[in-house]
């Protein structure tokens, strides 16, 4: 197989249930333009985490360290405590470095910065009527053995008030307190259901190589020594720096795993979904990619209702899993689909020849 293109795509289709992507401000949602929908997501940047994480856990290593600054400010006698930027070691020494990408300016020296080789998109639904949200109530309940557990009871002034005292008031008023506590929908938020898609772009001109542009750099002189000394080598032309081929063999694997096995690595035990793989499409034409990968309208439906759509398309290698059988009617999969799948993007990585 020749590598044509210096450019690879791959689309994954996957399979959510009852999940939220995020925590920090509940479930992330846009508004589908064409049908009006408010529809779920997981942003880029999270997927592109949650494929740095996987591929570091495979390939044992950690991420990369990162210094977290913050300033201490005496004027005027107040103390002030403020957050700085984080700063990034900006050393593709690192894996997650050298394929997520840096950038760091500060006043300690001249700006470095690398784009990421790449180039990720958000987890959004395939189609917006094939995906989703729900809202649902929570209870936080201890009622069944209440010898174990305290129930604690201030005033409006903050004073604890006795047990004799409140179940005096119980009584007077005519009533229990359980030992429950009701969390209303609003304050749990939405949850994401539905097939949903990613798509990553992956330059393999830079995905092994730093540029050594002084205009623009992306290294400090002392990296650019280092690495030297640790066996990178300048490219024909001397505008790259590129990594050696025992480190590209060990990163391609992780790599290639990580792409099809990542998982949302931030959402609650309470909103697990493992969000099922159902096809991973491989090709260099970007194009033929999302018709491999699609969905169309039912025309025949009183409403506009879209089917999910698998389909060989010539350019275009597409594995099925079984999970897929599931959701899609007359697909062909097969047990080890994303073996293959996983298999066949390893290939196409290491045959491409980065030594240019």
């Amino acid at each position: 197989m020749t590598t044509l293109s210096p450019y690879l795509y791959l689309r994954g289709l996957r399979q959510v249930d009852h999940t939220v992507f995020c925590v920090s401000e509940g479930q992330k949602t846009y508004r589908d333009p064409l049908s009006n929908r408010e529809v779920p997501y997981s942003s880029g940047q999270q997927v592109k985490r949650s494929i740095l994480d996987e591929m570091a856990a495979e390939l044992s290593e950690g991420r990369s360290p990162v210094t977290f600054n913050f300033t201490l400010s005496t004027k005027g006698g107040k103390a002030e405590f403020g957050q700085g930027e984080p700063w990034s070691p900006c050393n593709p020494a690192f894996a997650d470095q050298l394929i997520g990408g840096w950038m760091r300016a500060g006043k300690e020296g001249a700006p470095v910065k690398r784009r990421s080789p790449l180039s990720i998109s958000a987890m959004r639904p395939l189609h917006p009527t094939l995906s989703g949200l729900a809202k649902e109530s929570l209870t936080f309940d201890r009622s069944d053995h209440p010898e174990q557990h305290k129930v604690r009871v201030v005033d409006d002034q903050g004073k604890e008030v006795s047990t004799e005292e409140f179940i005096s008031f119980l009584q007077s008023a005519n009533r229990n307190q359980p030992m429950r506590l009701w969390i209303p929908a609003d304050k749990v938020g939405q949850r994401a259901s539905g097939l949903f898609v990613y798509d990553v772009a992956i330059d393999l001109r830079t995905l092994f190589s730093v540029s050594l542009n002084t205009f623009e750099p992306e290294l400090a002189p002392d990296t650019i020594t280092n690495l030297k000394e640790t066996g990178w080598t300048a490219s024909a032309d001397g505008t790259r720096l590129i990594c050696p081929k025992t480190r590209r063999e060990e990163i391609i694997p992780a790599l290639a795993h990580s792409l099809i096995n990542w998982r949302v690595t931030s959402n609650q035990a309470r909103t697990y979904s493992p969000q099922n793989t159902l096809a991973i499409a491989l090709s260099s034409n970007a194009n033929r990619l999302g018709a491999s990968i699609r969905a169309e309208l039912n025309e025949e439906s009183d409403y506009k209702r879209a089917e999910p759509i698998l389909d060989m398309v010539e350019g275009v290698k597409l594995y099925t899993a079984l999970t897929a059988k599931a959701y899609i009617p007359g697909v062909v999969a097969v047990v080890d689909a994303l073996d293959q799948a996983e298999t066949d993007l390893k290939g196409r990585l290491l045959e491409y020849n980065y030594d240019v």
